[in-house]
């Protein structure tokens, strides 16, 4: 068994990580801001870390305390939809936490990244699509570095594995009833487009994660099985938190040529099968 530290364990794929870890007999320290967490991280058998992953010296402490085996990057700031702070938590989070992790010689990291990433193409992307570095969108742009600058800064542990997840859904994500796509849908913005995206429930994402502790360095797609375009997967959702019915919906305008939703092949080759297979199902299973 092994020792992991949880960066992001109170987060939404850290409440279901946390658990599935302490139940197959590893050690867990989970990383948070707030003592009030780290109070619920003990009481499911977890050690806590109290500490602000932009805040170098004292991050470094509490890892080099643990004394991991692994470190598990699961941390993201997405409130309110900013996306600028979470690309500075992809960069600069990371390289703190990495930094860390080499100074308490840990040899292995696991780190959270997205499948959406890619350059435009006309099928679902497998892990040696290149990556959409010349993106001609300035926000697209900015997200993409981001993760290219996360990625390359996991790299530099011994061994390390990215999980590039499909959109999650399921409790605390922004894909759920009263979530922030459930506003989005209710208020019209939410549009049945052809742009095509691969989803993942948020417990499956955290299965990804466990397996992941064995995987061969490298980069993985964690996306369920049926990439779809919005203007079928836009009515079902918007169904399955009773908005509208799910009737499926004419496509409006043409598709970006990146929005292509992504292949899991590699994954199940690895062993991992996601229990909720598609979004179809999956949205109405809470």
């Amino acid at each position: 068994m092994s020792r992991v530290f949880v960066a992001g364990a109170t987060g939404v794929v850290g409440r279901n990580l946390v658990p599935l870890l302490l139940a197959a007999g590893h050690q867990v320290t989970g990383l948070t801001r707030r003592a009030s967490d780290g109070e619920t991280l003990r009481r499911l058998g977890a050690e806590a870390a109290v500490a602000d992953v932009y805040d170098a010296t004292p991050l470094a402490e509490v890892v080099a305390a643990a004394k991991p085996d692994v470190v598990m990057h699961q941390l993201t700031d997405l409130g309110g939809g900013d996306f600028q702070a979470n690309s500075r938590i992809r960069e600069v989070g990371t390289r703190n936490l990495v930094d860390a992790a080499l100074a308490a010689e840990v040899g292995r990291v696991i780190v959270q990244s997205i499948a959406w990433v890619y350059e435009p193409g006309d099928s679902p992307a497998t892990e040696d699509t290149p990556l959409d570095l010349e993106a001609s969108s300035e926000a697209r742009a900015r997200t993409v570095g981001a993760v290219a600058t996360m990625e390359g800064i996991v790299a530099e542990v011994p061994e390390s594995v990215v999980l590039r997840y499909g959109l999650l859904y399921g409790p605390g994500t922004w894909y759920r009833e009263g979530g922030w796509m459930d506003e989005q849908v209710r208020d019209g913005r939410l549009k049945p487009t052809a742009d095509i995206s691969s989803f993942l429930h948020v417990a499956d994402a955290a299965s990804a994660a466990v397996a992941a502790l064995i995987w061969p360095t490298g980069v993985v797609n964690i996306v369920d099985d049926e990439p779809a375009p919005a203007s079928e997967w836009v009515p079902v959702f918007a169904n399955s938190v009773g908005a509208v019915s799910d009737r499926p919906g004419a496509a409006a305008g043409t598709r970006n040529g990146w929005a292509r939703g992504a292949d899991n092949t590699r994954a199940r080759e690895l062993g991992w099968r996601p229990v909720h297979r598609s979004w179809r199902e999956g949205f109405f299973g809470g």
